[in-house]
């Protein structure tokens, strides 16, 4: 039986028929986390968007839970890396959160209690509960970064994809994303999340280090070797 939830051989992904990653080889079990590391431009996003469907391989294959990428959209949830929330709409906290549970629910079918119970539960873990009636738009770049964590956090799926979770973050936050991230790891989340930050690698299972192109992939303390933090930065870490 195929335990894996995201398997991909030999994947092309970019835009149309200009390929930006090359050669993505993938096998990722429930409760792993993938750690995708790079500048601007590295191909991140891009890897992110094809494993949510939203854009097609260029070529290769690709399973997310057995199923072509999109598929499947109760089970897989992605946060982009600049969240579409309408700003320019007075939608509250709550509501924007309660879009998490859409996917389930469909067009016409009305929220029970059991996705008001979610749509809380999933604002008090990520500490934005306070600011639940609120308009977004009234909110600083870390409370909205934590409204749509807990927006993907409503939609209870089996895969996390995670584009620059910690952005517009403090220290604070950073470290609430990282308990977040390991609380859904526990229980079979698959995590794939997209960063610049060295230290968002630590407790990954693999990471993969791009530059338009793979550069490396392994566990961290393997991928994150000097000569390819040169290669693809252009500096070393610290020691």
């Amino acid at each position: 039986m195929n335990t894996a939830t995201i398997s991909a051989d030999h994947l092309c992904v970019g835009y149309g028929k200009h390929p930006v990653v090359l050669g993505v080889m993938l096998d990722l079990k429930p409760g792993d986390l993938l750690v995708l590391i790079g500048t601007n431009g590295s191909g991140k996003s891009t890897l992110l968007k094809t494993l949510a469907g939203l854009i097609d391989p260029v070529h290769g294959e690709l399973q997310v839970l057995d199923e072509p990428a999109g598929h499947l959209p109760t089970r897989v949830a992605y946060l982009p890396q600049h969240p579409v929330s309408s700003h320019t709409l007075p939608l509250q906290v709550r509501d924007v959160v309660t879009m998490g549970r859409f996917a389930h629910l469909g067009l016409f079918k009305r929220a029970s209690a059991l996705d008001r119970g979610i749509v809380s539960s999933a604002m008090q873990r990520t500490g934005i509960d306070a600011q639940a009636n609120k308009p977004i738009r009234d909110l600083s770049g870390g409370q909205q970064q934590r409204t749509h964590l807990a927006q993907v956090l409503a939609r209870k799926a089996e895969i996390l994809l995670l584009d620059e979770p910690t952005a517009g973050l403090d220290i604070n936050g950073r470290k609430l994303v990282a308990e977040l991230v390991a609380a859904e790891r526990a229980r079979g989340v698959t995590v794939v999340m997209a960063t610049h930050e060295l230290a968002d690698a630590e407790h990954a299972t693999a990471v993969m280090l791009l530059a338009q192109r793979v550069v490396s992939m392994g566990p961290p303390q393997e991928a994150l070797r000097d000569e390819y933090l040169r290669e693809c930065f252009g500096f070393t870490q610290p020691h």
